[in-house]
């Protein structure tokens, strides 16, 4: 069983994402601990929220009251209802919430059928609660829930990559919302990426796209982002949703934030030099795009191509799933920019790739080793044990629009030239239509 702890600052939120759930069938409420009851056992978002507010009130200045878990079972364990109770009963209790009042559901919109607990971890007197080696706790709990309850060990020997608590977008499946939220809420918490076409080719491996959509308001320059789902030819399927819809963390301001706290980390991080050396080993030992794609991929690397329509490459991003790192090619050099991947791909022409790079070493996976896989991991690889190397803080607001400047976002500026080149070019032609 793996456990993912949360905590935030928006009770509202966390409850209403779970309802939802309730609300679409999709879940239940499956245990309450002193929590206001209802007469008919139905609840809404309002009536569960009373609950909480005391120790909310109370609060001695903790940032991020909200706790926010998740249990997750293997999916082939069959656990009933009394038993997911008491696993949610005896997790807090061992965690040191159980004198807390707190919410269970129960979802099952996917496969794995598990439970979220939403919880407070002040306690009446508005003191935190201690949550030192919090994972290590955890982890521990959860070792021992599975003993008492026969689960599925949830160890690196016994892992599968296909076990994944998200999953990309299924536009046929409906309820494209909370598919697209339980992806976007949660990017920037776990990988690294330095402007919009970094997050956008992230965000296309989950068949999802962004829109920015920029205008004034009062005289005053604003953006936002609109959010769609993709098909299997990555073409969009659906309604957008707006980014409000999906809480702060997903906003344009937020992400502006992220795209400089990921520039600041990402220019002394190791991962780069790793990453350089797989491209290079990858770029001398194929000839071809499938196969250069296929040896990455099998090193735990994603790679996001974008051609224009007649078929030029005029940009490429490398996903490094075992840092959790995004990088334009051109960030890692200029022999690794998107025009002499065109180059080696239209024309055959591989004199752009230097002979220095040949000599790089092949660069084996961080992650299990085995067969290669379908497609890239999840979200969340919350087997592991260590931390993910960065945290962004997207619940921040920005104040001004500064991350809109190219400077700010560190955009590739050879994409840059040649979409601002195709813009011009598209005008030029509707002014001579007219």
């Amino acid at each position: 069983m793996v456990a993912k702890i949360g905590h935030g600052e928006n009770l509202y939120g966390a409850l209403s994402y779970n309802q939802l759930k309730v609300d679409k069938e999709n879940g239940q409420v499956l245990f309450t601990h002193k929590m206001i009851e209802t007469p008919d056992g139905q609840y809404s978002v309002a009536q569960l929220n009373r609950s909480f507010e005391p120790y909310l009130v109370a609060n001695r200045k903790t940032e991020k009251p909200v706790l926010h878990i998740s249990l997750n079972p293997d999916p082939k364990d069959k656990v009933s209802d009394e038993q997911f109770i008491a696993i949610a009963q005896q997790y807090m209790k061992t965690m040191g919430y159980g004198d807390q009042p707190f919410v269970v559901f129960k979802h099952t919109d996917i496969e794995r059928t598990h439970i979220h607990i939403v919880s407070v971890c002040v306690d009446e007197q508005g003191r935190k609660i201690p949550d030192k080696f919090e994972k290590r706790r955890s982890m521990a709990v959860c070792r021992e829930l599975e003993k008492r309850y026969h689960l599925t060990p949830a160890t690196g020997q016994s892992r599968s990559r296909d076990e994944r608590l998200f999953q990309p977008v299924d536009y046929k499946a409906g309820d494209i919302k909370s598919q697209i939220a339980s992806v976007v809420r949660h990017l920037p918490a776990h990988y690294r990426f330095r402007n919009f076409g970094g997050y956008n080719a992230l965000l296309s491996q989950y068949n999802i796209t962004a829109e920015e959509v920029k205008g004034e308001l009062q005289g005053q320059p604003k953006a936002g982002l609109m959010y769609f789902a993709l098909d299997e030819q990555g073409r969009k399927a659906g309604n957008p949703f707006k980014a409000s819809l999906f809480g702060k963390g997903a906003g344009y301001e937020a992400l502006a934030q992220h795209y400089r706290k990921s520039k600041e980390s990402l220019e002394a991080d190791p991962a780069r030099s790793l990453l350089k050396n797989a491209v290079a080993a990858a770029m001398h030992r194929t000839t071809g795009e499938a196969a250069f794609k296929e040896q990455l991929l099998q090193q735990g690397i994603g790679t996001v191509i974008r051609r224009t329509g007649e078929g030029r490459v005029y940009g490429i991003t490398f996903i490094d799933y075992n840092s959790k790192t995004v990088w334009n090619g051109s960030h890692l050099g200029k022999e690794y920019a998107a025009g002499v991947f065109n180059n080696w791909w239209q024309r055959g022409d591989k004199t752009g790739v230097s002979d220095e790079a040949a000599q790089k070493p092949h660069v084996k996976p961080v992650w299990e080793q085995g067969s290669q896989p379908a497609r890239p991991p999840g979200l969340f690889d919350f087997l592991e044990s260590h931390e993910p190397a960065f945290y962004g803080d997207p619940s921040g607001i920005l104040e001004g629009l500064g991350g809109i400047l190219p400077q700010v976002q560190g955009d590739d500026y050879e994409e840059l030239a040649f979409e601002q080149e195709i813009k011009k070019k598209k005008k030029f032609k509707r002014g001579r239509s007219r």
